[in-house]
């Protein structure tokens, strides 16, 4: 055995030769592995060029995604932008009608009382066909509750009727859906005051 260790208390050629010295097979030392074969080693080479095939795949979808990503806010941002300018087109349409009815109305050279009343009548229709159009109506509260939200008293009245109750509309409001572009300007009915008493007659005594 070239690799055995010899004794200096055995004998030559002693049928122990080779064990160590209690008796037991010499065992290897530790970390002394036996070599791997190459074919049983991973193929690392093939391993990293998968993971940057990988890679460049992920980042072509982010750089394409990214790309989607700002046209998307390009073409919001154009979107909002033609809203805000374009807005008010529809309603401009419906006004051109209005507007031609007041240019008919002011060439005519010989016009009339009854005729200008005509046009003015026609023209007023035409203006609330617009309004309608554009979800623009008209608020005269005249009778109803006083509301702050859609209305605003620029004073108050004596009257018979329940107190906060509007008795008077001075100028009619306008609400646009739900948001009131202009309230109501109103007068709003308040108690009357006890009427003063009568002064006692002279000579008579106080109450």
């Amino acid at each position: 055995m070239k690799n055995a260790i010899r004794s200096p208390f055995l004998p030559a050629n002693s049928p122990f030769e080779g064990e160590n010295r209690v008796g037991y097979p010499q065992r290897r030392r530790r970390g002394c592995r036996a070599p791997v074969p190459d074919a049983a080693q991973p193929d690392l080479e093939g391993t990293l060029a998968s993971a940057r095939a990988e890679i460049e795949r992920l980042k072509e979808d982010f750089l394409r995604a990214k790309a989607e990503t700002e046209n998307i806010r390009r073409r919001a941002a154009e979107d909002v932008t033609r809203a805000h300018k374009f807005a008010l087109e529809s309603f401009a349409a419906t006004l051109l009608p209005v507007r031609d009815s007041l240019e008919a109305a002011l060439a005519i050279e010989a016009a009339t009382v009854e005729s200008l009343r005509e046009g003015v009548s026609i023209t007023g229709r035409q203006l609330t066909a617009a309004f309608d159009k554009a979800s623009l109506a008209e608020i005269a509260p005249a009778g109803e509750r006083f509301d702050p939200h859609r209305h605003q008293a620029i004073s108050q009245l004596e009257s018979d009727d329940p107190p906060g109750t509007v008795v008077a509309v001075v100028q009619k409001g306008y609400r646009l859906h739900d948001r009131v572009i202009r309230p109501a300007l109103v007068v709003v009915a308040r108690e009357r005051s006890a009427p003063p008493a009568e002064a006692p007659p002279d000579g008579a005594p106080a109450a």
